[in-house]
């Protein structure tokens, strides 16, 4: 998100998180978005700093400057980066891309420094691909921290989605699938998703 009245729009529809991309290669980057706007945002809705790759103290940074409660990572974060973000009480999403040659055994060092794990497409370009995977590569996870499921999801999926029943999918990341141009969200589309979801 960095557009203030769709992130005004968005936000009357309580989404559980709000993310801002902070990587600058993204055509979703928001740059040096007001503070003023994400100040906007009700407490209760999780502002969430997206970065790939980037050092622990530019994240440190943006996590004070713009008020963030989670921080996804979607590069090559170790678990010692990611510990040392955890220590400053955001919480922290690890992002890892998945392809039939993923090896879940990486999940395993960093179980403890996480509070969630996004499983995302694997892509060259960290993620926003549009691209759904093969969701019963999932079976392959057998650890039990929750995780957020991401890549490809739309409103054509949407009711799919809703019938997954593994009880450590603790959310879903609705991004490029249900965008009027990069960073710009269809509202009436991600209200239908988000009531199918939520079961209303």
């Amino acid at each position: 998100m960095r557009d203030a009245d769709n992130i005004r729009e968005l936000s009357a529809l309580q989404p559980d998180y709000i993310g801002f991309i902070f990587y600058p290669q993204s055509k979703r980057y928001a740059g040096e978005i007001e503070v003023r706007i994400l100040a906007e945002i009700p407490l209760q809705i999780k502002k969430t700093g997206v970065f790939v790759n980037e050092a622990p103290q530019i994240i440190m940074g943006k996590i004070t400057l713009y008020n963030l409660q989670a921080v996804q990572l979607h590069g090559e974060e170790s678990p010692a980066v990611c510990s040392q973000i955890k220590e400053s009480g955001a919480e922290v999403i690890k992002a890892f891309g998945i392809d039939e040659h993923f090896d879940f055994g990486l999940l395993n060092a960093y179980i403890n420094v996480v509070d969630y794990f996004l499983f995302d497409t694997k892509t060259p370009g960290h993620g926003g691909s549009g691209k759904v995977f093969n969701w019963k590569l999932l079976d392959g996870y057998t650890l039990n921290k929750p995780f957020f499921l991401s890549g490809g999801l739309s409103p054509e999926n949407s009711e799919e989605l809703a019938k997954i029943t593994d009880a450590r999918l603790y959310a879903a990341d609705l991004n490029s699938g249900f965008e009027i141009l990069p960073g710009l969200k269809n509202i009436k589309e991600l209200e239908k998703t988000i009531n199918i979801l939520r079961n209303e």
